[in-house]
């Protein structure tokens, strides 16, 4: 049964943008090879930690919704663990009101744009 899913990774800090978008790629790529289809992807960005992990306290933050089957998460957690690029990874499964609520959320924010305008100056 397909199922959707939400996964967060922290990248370690010392790569360079191109080798973040590498890793990032690696990740879309290994799960579409897996048959599973990319929703939505989101770049959050450098963050600070809540606590030094692998004596880093920032990290780059990225997640991927995906639509897949059940045995492709344990493949995906399996190649995170292999990665020492990786600070942390976290997948959960999101039932049909997380995803209604991360579809309203998308909405929302593609709307936003348009309607959030700087006051003209007098």
């Amino acid at each position: 049964m397909v199922n959707q899913y939400e996964t967060v990774f922290i990248v370690t800090p010392v790569l360079s943008d191109d080798q973040m978008k590498e890793t990032v790629k690696k990740y879309t790529d290994f799960l579409t090879s897996k048959g599973a289809e990319i929703v939505y992807t989101n770049n959050w960005g450098m963050r600070k930690l809540a606590y030094p992990i692998k004596k880093k306290t920032t990290g780059f933050y990225y997640l991927i919704e995906f639509k897949a089957e059940g045995s492709v998460i344990a493949d995906l957690e399996v190649a995170y663990k292999r990665d020492e690029r990786l600070l942390r990874f976290l997948t959960v499964s999101l039932d049909k009101h997380a995803v209604a609520y991360n579809e309203k959320k998308r909405n929302n924010k593609k709307e936003q744009p348009a309607v959030e305008e700087a006051p003209a100056a007098e």
